[in-house]
């Protein structure tokens, strides 16, 4: 089984748990209403980029697996609430977790449909802070993107990261390795120095 696709299967595990922790906060952990909004904290990135690209079928309508995966976050989330709702709010680590793996396969899916880049290095931050932005928007939050901590930011560096080294032909799955866990170490630092963007103006 290609590393990708493990990694994409995972990415969405932990996108459907962050978005179903933000929705149970906000609705009374409404099955209905958390269920939605991990689905959609998982696949809109992705959704988002493909219709970009003009890539068809969307990943999770060609294969089923993804709907499973989301499933199985939304039941971790519900079984596991107290202990990871605790950890998210600490380290925001399922979000990190989800913008280090989408980010890196965003980028790489776009290099393989033969766009420059540039293109895969936006993409791929656009793959990982779309279902952030989509989660915020529906649970009524300030989109992460607009805080003042460093986010979309560890991304496009963990995707330039991935395409320097991919120019010198490193091993993928070590690509895959490194490139996602500088991301997770930007993202986890900025949270813990309480690193942020200056201000615009």
């Amino acid at each position: 089984m290609p590393i990708q696709y493990i990694f994409e299967i995972i990415g969405t595990v932990v996108f459907a748990i962050s978005g179903a922790l933000a929705a149970g906060e906000k609705s009374g952990k409404d099955w209905f209403g958390v269920t939605f909004v991990g689905f959609i904290t998982a696949i809109g990135g992705g959704s988002l980029r493909d219709m970009l690209l003009g890539s068809y079928p969307l990943v999770w309508v060609n294969d089923v697996n993804f709907i499973y995966a989301i499933i199985a976050g939304v039941v971790i989330m519900r079984l596991f609430y107290n202990s990871l709702d605790k950890y998210r709010r600490e380290l925001s680590l399922f979000d990190t977790m989800g913008i280090a793996l989408f980010t890196i396969l965003g980028t790489e899916k776009t290099i393989e449909l033969g766009f420059h880049p540039v293109i895969a290095a936006i993409m791929g931050m656009f793959t990982a802070v779309m279902g952030g932005v989509i989660r915020d928007t529906l649970t009524n939050s300030t989109p992460v993107i607009f805080r003042k901590e460093i986010y979309a930011t560890a991304c496009l560096g963990g995707a330039i990261l991935f395409l320097i080294l991919n120019q010198f032909d490193i091993h993928r799955t070590a690509n895959f390795i490194i490139s996602g866990l500088f991301i997770i170490s930007i993202r986890i630092m900025a949270v813990y120095f309480k690193w942020s963007i200056p201000k615009f103006g």
